[in-house]
């Protein structure tokens, strides 16, 4: 999923927790948890990404100068940074109904 193009908030929002429920089964804490492992989903692949990105300005000789004047890899960074947080992205994507879920002890019996 490109996380660049999503429209979650940047900053922290206020949320109507009834607005929550009706998502997932009425229970607030299995909302909770489709969200946490939504948000180590994305933060892994954000992660991985911004590693794979940096990993081509590695150098591996000390050099001071080189450090402080790759200024490509400090835009990358920031950039990173200014995107949403993943807990904001995986809120969005539930509001929006873009999460995929299921519950196997449910569905066995």
């Amino acid at each position: 999923m490109d996380y660049k193009k999503t429209n979650a908030a940047k900053t922290t929002q206020t949320r109507n927790t009834v607005e929550l429920l009706g998502k997932v089964d009425s229970n607030i804490y299995e909302t909770i948890v489709i969200l946490a492992r939504r948000s180590n989903q994305i933060a892994k692949s954000m992660k991985e990404e911004l590693h794979a990105k940096l990993q081509e300005f590695a150098s591996h000789q000390d050099n001071l100068e080189e450090i402080f004047e790759n200024r490509e890899q400090i835009e990358i960074s920031k950039f990173y940074e200014r995107l949403p947080k993943p807990h904001s992205i995986a809120l969005q994507e539930l509001l929006e109904d873009k999460i995929y879920f299921r519950q196997p002890e449910i569905e066995n019996e």
